[in-house]
């Protein structure tokens, strides 16, 4: 095969005679990743399932789902610790149960579940299995079975856990959404986010 260059555009190739020309390959396709890069993104609009809400009661709200979010993942790792210790053959004694006993009542963790349902009724938060139980639950090391149940128990919560955090997750992107649309039909009240009047801001 011969390369022959010319002084006006780029080496070209000559094929030999009798072999089949090169194939010209096709550009690569986009990947989806990429198209989506490329396209604008949808504009937020209003939900009317926030209409019920001042501007204040919903950042209220989504402060709220972010809180709710940090302690979920906090008593996941609490699990998982525990999880840790089980799968190890401990007996679970060395876990400081009298210190995490108040994090974990069955209370202090449906609090914040309710008080979001109260705010935004809905059917994706799923209830929160017994923290306190399982955490407080103590096996003999040498009771295979029963080890095997908690184990088991743990990581059924755990998953219980990561789909509530899932549902927090979509309700703080659409809070999120509510806040820019409001904020696009009205610029102004972005000014009312900024430290000044209390009572000014709960009027908004």
């Amino acid at each position: 095969m011969e390369r022959r260059h010319s002084s006006t555009g780029p080496a070209t190739t000559l094929e030999a005679p009798g072999t089949a020309p090169s194939p010209v390959r096709a550009p690569a396709p986009r990947t989806p990743a990429a198209r989506r890069k490329s396209e604008p993104r949808p504009v937020p609009t209003r939900d009317d399932a926030y209409a019920h809400l001042s501007l204040h009661e919903l950042r209220a709200y989504r402060k709220a789902l972010t809180d709710e979010e940090g302690r979920v993942s906090y008593w996941r790792r609490i699990l998982q610790a525990r999880l840790d210790v089980v799968q190890a053959g401990a007996t679970g004694r060395e876990l400081d149960t009298a210190r995490l006993r108040p994090v974990l009542t069955t209370a202090r963790v449906g609090a914040g579940r309710q008080a979001l349902v109260d705010v935004l009724p809905a059917d994706d938060i799923p209830p929160l299995p017994s923290l306190a139980e399982l955490w407080e639950r103590r096996v003999d090391a040498g009771d295979p079975v029963a080890q095997a149940q908690l184990a088991r128990d743990l990581v059924a919560a755990e998953v219980g856990l990561s789909t509530y955090r899932s549902a927090l997750h979509r309700r703080i992107a659409d809070a999120t959404g509510e806040l820019i649309a409001r904020y696009r039909e009205q610029p102004g009240l972005c000014l009312s986010a900024l430290p000044g009047d209390p009572a000014r801001s709960r009027a908004v």
